[in-house]
């Protein structure tokens, strides 16, 4: 089923979409690609939702991603002897050590040493979604004092967060590394990591998965926001995951950092998904706030490959409306000749190699000479996502003997992933690319359409050839190369 838009949708699977008929209504309603969330449910579930899927993508015909998305560490306090916990007082001291004892109204346990060893005066902790918000005024080697500057009722194992420290922690718990393998093996296609704070997190994620999975990186602390050019060299694409964002940072630094990790993510030609809250009030209501479509459309005006739904699709009463929404906002956003405007405006001067210079090539050739398709033939996916990169006017089809690669692609802004036959002389590519471009609809008989691929073929990042065809054409070895 071809899409008449170029920004992704996707979805979170849980109850209310665990079943291939739900799943095919939900990619049906406009879903590119589905999350699994591996902070609930067990392997079994996960292995049924990723067998559901892929027996919508045989029944579709089409290549469809799957995303399974680590839990990372939780950083939780633990109990209190009175049920229902303590009221803090604003002002108040209140202790966290590493004393077992139940909590009460001046202490509680906290079962992570690395918090409380890298923690000093001044520094901010946040209870529970940021409900509490504490001040370090005493650090010692088993303990932190904190004065109470937002009270409020403390309870059972709240969430802890720590905006101004980084914490001596690796983003992969013993659970995520087990999740890993399974989905890995498995064979999903992307795996989101929560709680990066440095690109050596994405290194190690890396060396388990060993190129069975893409590796897409939460950008969830301001220590991740700080190093993101680092994290962005060594991963395969970010999640603007703004749900813990907006509790370690002040709800109106998020909007700013947004825009400004899409931008950045674009410029380094890596595919980027803003999440959390996009279409909350779907949940429970058919139709969305004013607000909610306005924060969709953001996302999109601002170049995002995908906008993405949690709780909506997952747990959600209108699961396949929330996506029809979100479909909806995407036609009406990239109809408006202002998106095409601020896509062009932002948009990265090619970096000075063969690769990127002939996907320059091509974007500008496919706007002179309205060309209708831009057909890249690749093996690991690097020219797609160059070509991407460059926010064409006209669709990419990507051309692809590797069905994981493929999958792998249906995240990219504008994509149209094709698995076709292995070709070996550009003179096979080229005829591959015009049968495909008519059957597919993207071009008539003497339309044009641009072809790019690498010769030799099968060797990554050898992207060097650029050629208009013309549907119809007669295709021999004595034509022009453009």
């Amino acid at each position: 089923m071809r899409r008449y838009r170029n920004v992704k949708i996707l979805a979170t699977l849980g109850p209310a979409s665990d079943t291939p008929e739900k799943i095919r209504a939900l990619y049906e309603a406009g879903a590119d690609v589905f999350r699994i969330n591996m902070s609930h449910g067990s392997h079994e579930d996960a292995a049924e939702r990723h067998a559901a899927v892929r027996q919508v993508e045989d029944e579709v015909g089409a290549p469809i991603a799957i995303l399974a998305d680590l839990q990372g560490p939780k950083l939780r306090i633990d109990t209190f002897a009175k049920d229902g916990g303590e009221l803090l007082e604003v002002g108040q001291a209140f202790r966290l050590d590493l004393d077992h004892t139940p909590g009460d109204a001046r202490r509680v346990y906290l079962p992570h040493p690395e918090i409380i060893g890298a923690l000093k005066p001044d520094n901010t902790l946040l209870i529970n979604d940021g409900k509490i918000r504490l001040t370090v005024t005493e650090a010692g080697s088993d303990y932190v004092e904190t004065r109470v500057e937002v009270g409020g009722q403390i309870s059972n194992r709240k969430g802890v967060n720590v905006p101004d420290v980084e914490i001596p922690l690796a983003a992969l718990t013993e659970k995520d590394r087990e999740d890993l393998e399974v989905m890995c093996s498995l064979g999903i296609d992307w795996l989101a990591l929560s709680f990066v704070q440095r690109p050596s997190d994405v290194i190690e994620a890396r060396d388990l998965a060993a190129g069975r999975a893409a590796i897409m990186a939460k950008i969830e602390k301001p220590q991740a926001v700080d190093q993101i050019d680092g994290i962005l060299d060594v991963a395969d694409g970010i999640m603007v995951a703004r749900g813990d964002l907006g509790v370690e940072l002040p709800a109106q630094a998020v909007p700013p950092i947004q825009k400004r990790l899409v931008r950045r993510a674009r410029s380094m030609g890596r595919p980027v998904v803003v999440a959390t809250q996009m279409l909350e009030s779907m949940i429970t209501s058919p139709t969305p706030t004013r607000a909610e479509v306005t924060d969709v459309s953001n996302a999109i005006y601002e170049g995002a490959d995908a906008v993405m739904l949690s709780a909506e699709s997952a747990v959600g009463q209108y699961a396949p409306q929330a996506v029809a929404m979100m479909r909806d906002v995407a036609e009406a956003v990239e109809a408006d000749a202002n998106y095409r405007i601020i896509l062009t405006r932002s948009r990265t001067p090619a970096e000075p190699t063969v690769p990127d210079a002939i996907t320059a090539a091509a974007r500008e050739v496919a706007e002179t000479l309205e060309v209708k398709a831009i057909c890249c033939f690749t093996h690991t996916g690097t020219t797609a996502m160059r070509m991407a990169r460059e926010r064409p006017l006209v669709p990419i089809a990507i051309m692809t003997p590797i069905r994981k690669t493929a999958r792998r692609m249906a995240l990219l802004w504008g994509a149209h992933c094709v698995v076709t036959k292995d070709v070996g002389r550009f003179k096979e590519a080229v005829i591959s690319a015009l049968e495909m471009a008519e059957q597919h609809e993207f071009a008539d008989h003497g339309d044009y359409i641009a072809v790019i691929a690498g010769v030799p073929f099968n060797v990554a990042g050898t992207t060097n050839i650029l050629r208009i065809a013309q549907v119809g054409e007669k295709v021999g070895p004595g034509d022009t190369i453009v």
